[in-house]
């Protein structure tokens, strides 16, 4: 695509170099749109991004060197051999300069965007799920990366740049999706990075206390204001009626409005909710009302999961019939969220994310609500972080658990007994039983080996991660793997 195609959206102004052309290299056909320089190439457009620790300014020449035909800044830069596109704000031009490059791919798909504090993964994988089952194909942007027919592409971000999310929503096209359904970070929505398109439909699943200090937001306000953006760029929102701030994002949202929640003052409106339990299957079942009249069973232990459920249902309801959501709620798995794994025994393994004693509590908190004949938390720490959170785990862990399988989790380049060390010293301040198991693959070995008929085994700290980090060095490891391998040995 010409330069001046790609810009042509953009307020900006140029540069008045005499060693170029301008109107020779706005005629240019851009070869890629590039915001790091290691990876320019000839007739690229160089976009200069600023961060907390970084300033793409800075390598704006060199991007010239490599081949860049233009540079857009926002802040004055001396280049020689090249244009100087010079906008308000790169992160927002960014947006909008990709979306142009890949063909404005949301055009072609059903949008969803998701925000909230917590919450936001499980719905967008139940989203998608439901989707799925009333025949749309539908891609995944958030937390877990990248998701297309169940294969991951990693990215570094819960919301990934710009450039990154319109080039995977036209690979998704190019795959055949019909829908995304996207985690639309507060950083993300900050730093413009879903600019460039409106979504179609946005969900707000709930707000508390995250992302302060630093480089993130400076104050709760502003992060609740990032959080509304989403709804100035939607067509419909769905809110979470009985959060305390759903009266705020509604009132500083532009869009068609939607209201769920356990409050009769919602459109869709939850009920009766309670927990199922059998071996291999923990979930919620509820009830709904209003705009739907059904009940439902949700394949995801603890009752607030009946919220993201709702939020899910909120959207879905407009797009696919009461079959396909009952049947993907039914179904849903989210890699790494209290994930189940089919064993051939009477009992539940788990695997799950939670790598700290905040989310440990969370987690076996709700798993004791289940009643299992025993609840057998596996676990480590990580290496070359606080020890304080190590002595938390492990008193966390001593606490809820009737049997703590202490072991190792991306040790770094710290020694793994040290490690364990620490977290007996939490663990040591309660009466909970503990084995140790340095070897991760020898303790979900014994964990299996041993388990008993309604025991609920949970493998916490690796989640959706496949690699261990060991003395610098990280290795392929995939707990789903390790238990297959483990119950196929005689």
């Amino acid at each position: 695509m010409k330069l001046k195609e790609l810009i042509k959206d953009l307020s900006y102004t140029l540069s008045e170099n005499t060693d170029i052309d301008n109107e020779k290299i706005l005629d240019t056909d851009i070869s890629d749109v590039i915001y790091d320089s290691r990876k320019v190439q000839k007739d690229s457009l160089f976009v200069c991004l600023s961060g907390s620790s970084f300033d793409g300014h800075k390598f704006a020449q060199s991007a010239v060197d490599g081949g860049a035909a233009a540079v857009l800044v926002c802040e004055d830069v001396e280049v020689k051999n090249a244009l100087v596109i010079k906008v308000e704000d790169t992160r927002k031009a960014l947006a909008l300069v990709s979306a142009e490059y890949f063909g404005n791919p949301a055009n072609e798909l059903t949008t969803i965007g998701i925000t909230g504090t917590k919450g936001k993964t499980t719905t967008a994988s139940m989203v998608a799920n439901i989707l799925t089952a009333g025949g749309l194909k539908t891609g995944i942007i958030g937390t877990l990366g990248i998701v297309i027919d169940g294969k991951v592409e990693e990215t570094a971000n819960t919301t990934p740049e710009s450039y990154e999310i319109q080039r995977a929503m036209r690979k998704m096209i190019n795959e055949g999706c019909k829908c995304v359904v996207m985690e639309a970070s507060s950083l993300g929505l900050k730093w413009h990075r879903t600019d460039g398109f409106i979504f179609d439909y946005a969900i707000f699943t709930n707000f508390s206390h995250d992302h302060i200090g630093g480089a993130e937001h400076k104050d709760m306000q502003e992060y609740l204001d990032c959080k509304a953006l989403l709804f100035k760029q939607c067509k419909a929102g769905m809110i979470n009626i009985d959060d305390a701030k759903a009266q705020y994002i509604i009132e500083h949202s532009s869009c068609k409005i939607e209201t769920f929640g356990f409050s009769k003052n919602a459109e869709l409106i939850g009920s009766d909710d309670s927990l199922i339990s059998k071996a291999g299957y923990l979930g919620v079942h509820f009830t709904i009302s209003g705009v739907m009249n059904t009940e439902l069973d949700v394949d995801i232990p603890g009752k607030f999961m009946a919220y993201n459920a709702l939020a899910a249902i909120s959207v879905c309801r407009h797009l696919v019939s009461l079959d396909a959501i009952k049947e993907g709620l039914n179904t849903v798995k989210v890699k790494g969220r209290v994930e189940p794994v089919p064993v051939p025994g009477h009992y539940t393994l788990l695997i799950d994310y939670a790598h700290n004693a905040l989310s440990m509590e969370s987690l076996l908190t709700i798993l004791r609500e289940y009643h299992p004949n025993r609840l057998i938390t596996l676990f480590g720490a990580g290496g070359n972080r606080p020890r304080d959170r190590r002595y938390e785990m492990g008193e966390i862990s001593g606490r809820l658990s009737d049997l703590s399988v202490i072991t190792e989790d991306n040790s770094r380049f710290e020694n793994v007994m040290d490690i364990i060390e620490d977290i007996k010293v939490g663990i040591n301040k309660t009466d909970g039983k503990y084995v140790v198991i340095p070897d991760r693959t020898d303790a979900i070995r014994y964990c299996i080996k041993n388990a008993q008929d309604g025991d609920i085994i949970v493998l916490a700290g690796k989640g959706h991660e496949n690699y261990q980090d060991k003395n610098g060095k990280k290795t392929h490891y995939d707990e789903r793997e390790v238990i297959a391998s483990i119950l196929a040995e005689k």
